[in-house]
């Protein structure tokens, strides 16, 4: 189930009525465990697809159905995060949910969990154990382990989940789905019960990036009732690469875990080959900074956290929960706050090294997991098989990234293999169309995000005199490409450097101007544009695709005394002639 079959459904006359008549129609064919922990009442979705029927059909998410874990509230559904003890009558609706519902979505349910969203398995509930859509012996991943099979058995189009250590992610690759991990505050955590509430952030899994991408501009969103809400300024999440080459981190072989999973392996290397071959360029990072981020996570203080969010209920109800689960979160008491403080500044001291690899990469590119297991081998060894799922998903929220796991292929047992895509806060919708392009659904990306597009025609063209101006603020080269016909060069009398003036004449009929264009992140293209001198300025140029950018253009009155150098094509043209006479 996709947005688009949806939509093309509802063109071709059907109705969000008879969706929900299906999907209930399958739901009560087989019991609500262990995907489900409640639903909402046939009748009542029924009544809420008539009263869209009725209405706007233009929404944007109009007649789409979804489904939220159950630890995000929704006003008139208990909220238990799989502890029947802790259930709770919430009496408002999580600000996401009420967004998607406002867009035109329709809610069916709430989905099992790891118990308080503690856990990577899908095993840790009273509700079930989850398994593989495509082998029932083995997990589902979790915490979110019922939002990503409602999604992956076709009962909704997307769904929502929780992730603070991968949650969002893990399943995702389970069920040969898209996991979208956001950014740390862009999607509201109001509502939510927590698990680490400075690291929580609501996931979208779908069954592809397109549909992701649609659910996240709904579901976005800055909310004063929610204190870690944020939204990006100007530059954050730019994405200059995007649509030209880029680079992508892997960390050397010697850093690479797959618990033994050879073909995990091979899918792995198989992914890194295809975005070599979709223009990346592989670099290798040092991962063993990340890995001690991630360890900050389960063996350091921010357990606590998971013990502050049950307050009482650890103390007085404990003996209702997960023994696993149990054991965590009571951990969480033997730390300090001199124990905190310390972890902080370890994190700091992570978070500026890791700062020196992303000075050398884009998008850094890691299995989703090294691999898989079945509910026995879970059962056996809880704790330790859950860590062994969380060694590329720990240090993502700690670390203040953006996450996209994508599908990437599948073993030949035919359980599926993915990747995940990470990138700093706020790339967001650059890892969704980076990770479209992978999951070949769109030619490779051409926009990009909190970028300018500037055409440049003389000294600031790759290896000239004032190129740096471009690359010393994170601008990266798009495209070579030429201007369209009417466009004119001269080259400037007196310039130092030497630089050409370009002037449109209506009318003229030339061979076009060879521009570059670079992307320039939009926070540090007010401070190239102070940088261009008189006579110069940046305005709009129309390329030969008949597209505009902003380039430099030059007043007509410097023109006087100026030769003319049209006929070369270009300022590269006119110096290789310079250089031979």
């Amino acid at each position: 189930m996709t947005f688009t079959k949806l939509r093309n459904e509802y063109a071709a006359g059907g109705t969000p009525t008879e969706v929900i008549a299906r999907i209930y129609d399958r739901i009560e064919a087989a019991p609500l465990a262990p995907v489900w922990i409640a639903i909402v009442p046939r009748e009542a979705a029924l009544q809420r697809a008539r009263e869209l029927e009725a209405g706007d059909k233009t929404l944007p998410l109009f007649g789409i159905p979804f489904a939220v874990k159950d630890n995000i509230d929704v006003e008139g559904l208990p909220t238990t995060a799989a502890c029947p003890a802790y259930a709770y009558a919430p009496d408002s609706t999580a600000t996401v949910v009420a967004r998607l519902l406002e867009a035109g979505a329709m809610l069916i349910g709430k989905t099992n969990m790891d118990q308080f969203a503690t856990g990577l398995v899908g095993t840790r509930s009273p509700h079930g154990a989850c398994s593989s859509v495509f082998d029932e012996r083995y997990i589902s991943g979790g915490s979110s382990s019922g939002s990503a099979i409602a999604v992956a058995s076709g009962l909704v189009a997307f769904s929502l989940g929780t992730d603070t250590a991968g949650s969002g992610r893990v399943p995702a690759a389970f069920n040969n789905l898209v996991g979208l991990k956001p950014t740390r505050g862009l999607l509201s955590t109001n509502g939510i019960v927590p698990a680490c509430r400075t690291l929580d952030c609501v996931s979208i899994f779908a069954a592809n990036c397109e549909d992701a991408r649609d659910a996240l501009a709904i579901a976005r969103g800055f909310d004063q009732q929610d204190p870690y809400s944020r939204t990006a300024g100007p530059g954050d999440g730019a994405a200059p690469w995007l649509g030209g080459k880029f680079r992508f981190g892997v960390p050397p072989e010697d850093q690479l875990e797959f618990f033994g999973d050879q073909e995990a392996k091979a899918l792995y290397f198989a992914a890194i080959d295809r975005l070599s071959q979709m223009g990346g360029d592989k670099v290798e990072i040092e991962f063993s900074v990340f890995r001690q981020a991630a360890d900050l996570l389960y063996s350091g203080p921010w357990v606590s956290e998971r013990t502050a969010a049950l307050g009482e209920f650890l103390h007085t109800d404990g003996s209702e929960m997960d023994p696993t689960v149990h054991k965590i979160i009571f951990g969480g008491l033997k730390h300090s706050a001199v124990d905190s403080f310390k972890a902080q500044y370890k994190l700091e001291e992570l978070r500026r090294a890791a700062s020196a690899e992303w000075a050398r990469m884009d998008v850094l590119v890691l299995p989703t997991t090294g691999t898989t297991y079945t509910i026995a081998e879970v059962e056996k060894e809880p704790i330790r098989l859950n860590t062994n799922l969380g060694y590329y998903t720990n240090f993502v929220n700690l670390l203040d990234l953006a996450a996209v796991a994508v599908p990437a292929g599948f073993r030949p047992n035919k359980l599926p293999f993915g990747i995940t895509l990470m990138g700093p806060a706020f790339s967001d919708e650059a890892l969704l169309a980076l990770a479209q392009s992978f999951e070949g659904s769109a030619e490779k990306p051409k926009a990009t995000n909190g970028c300018v597009a500037v055409a440049v025609v003389g000294a600031h063209l790759s290896g000239q005199p004032l190129n740096w101006q471009l690359t010393q603020r994170a601008g990266r080269l798009a495209k070579s490409t030429r201007t369209s016909a009417e466009y004119r060069l001269y080259a400037l009398p007196g310039t130092v450097p030497p630089k050409p003036g370009m002037v449109r004449e209506i009318g003229f009929e030339g061979p076009g101007i060879e521009v570059e264009v670079w992307n320039v992140p939009e926070d540090q293209f007010g401070g190239f544009v102070a940088a261009v001198p008189n006579p110069l300025s940046i305005g709009d140029v129309q390329l030969e695709d008949k597209s505009w950018v902003k380039c430099f253009l030059c007043e007509s009155a410097a023109l006087a005394g100026a030769r003319e150098i049209t006929s070369f094509g270009g300022w590269r043209g006119y110096l290789a002639e310079g250089r031979s006479n």
